[in-house]
């Protein structure tokens, strides 16, 4: 039965195949139906209004496939329309925030944690708030920074680059100022960046790609596999747009190719007036 599920995943563009990678770790025998919204990426710098709407196609498009979930891979909508999503997808949906969440609040000793992420995500103050209403300690102090040039910098494979330390020491000398101890990666394109975060500071790091692939096989009840996956993962590609890089900086998320791709467009799936 686990074998013929069909996990639809989305994200604004490329960041959210780090999320499907950790699905694949954790459920390689599934269906994945990857939706990337490259043609209109980011989404960090864009309106409620607008973000609200693209995840609603994402979820639409999904949904008319047959998914049987839907795992929002993308920070900025699970911070701002994860209701749209889970209205408009009328399957389980998964989010970032709730997972990591959990995993921040079990990981933390100081009671201090730091949330990274673009704009939107840190503005929606979603991580922040989820912190506090699930937190049972006295004293929980939560430290949101946005970090919109590390975007970039992973989609550019400046992984090791001089500037890419440069740019994580100004980003989290806030949070370090703040004495946290636990950092919360909000966006999805952040931990390719573990090693340099792990070499600035030492903190614990949570991926919440990771932590949502772990809600999905606790929500299926699937146990981990005993046997490795002996051919590729089941995996359908979806982009609104193909760029020239998309196949070397695809590589680096996942960890294996990506193809084929097939393009496809959103707008008419849900329309303007949402």
């Amino acid at each position: 039965m686990s074998e013929r599920l069909r996990i639809g995943v989305f994200d604004s563009g490329i960041g959210g195949l780090s999320v499907l990678r950790h699905l694949v770790a954790v459920l390689p025998h599934l269906h994945y139906l990857y939706v990337g919204d490259t043609a209109r990426v980011p989404y960090g710098n864009k309106s409620a209004d607008t973000i609200a709407l693209y995840a609603a196609q994402s979820a639409a498009f999904l949904r008319n496939r047959g998914v049987d979930m839907v795992v929002v891979a993308c920070n900025t909508v699970s911070a701002t329309s994860l209701p749209v999503v889970e209205a408009v997808a009328q399957v389980p949906v998964v989010g970032m925030i709730e997972p990591a969440v959990r995993a921040a609040l079990e990981a933390t000793r100081t009671n201090r944690i730091g949330v990274i992420g673009t704009r939107a995500t840190i503005e929606s103050q979603a991580y922040e708030l989820a912190l506090y209403a699930h937190s049972r300690r006295e004293g929980l102090a939560v430290f949101s920074h946005a970090c919109p040039l590390l975007v970039a910098l992973a989609e550019e494979g400046w992984l090791a680059h001089p500037a890419t330390y440069a740019i994580v020491e100004e980003y989290l000398r806030p949070l370090l100022e703040a004495a946290v101890d636990t950092l919360v990666l909000g966006c999805t394109h952040f931990p390719l960046l573990a090693e340099v975060f792990e070499q600035v500071a030492p903190l614990h790091l949570i991926d919440p790609g990771y932590w949502a692939a772990r809600q999905v096989q606790q929500i299926l009840g699937i146990p981990n596999s005993e046997h490795p996956l002996r051919h590729a993962p089941h995996i359908e590609y979806f982009v609104t747009d193909i760029s020239s890089n998309f196949a070397a900086v695809a590589r680096q998320f996942l960890g294996f190719e990506a193809y084929p791709l097939h393009r496809i467009t959103l707008d008419h799936l849900v329309p303007s007036t949402l």
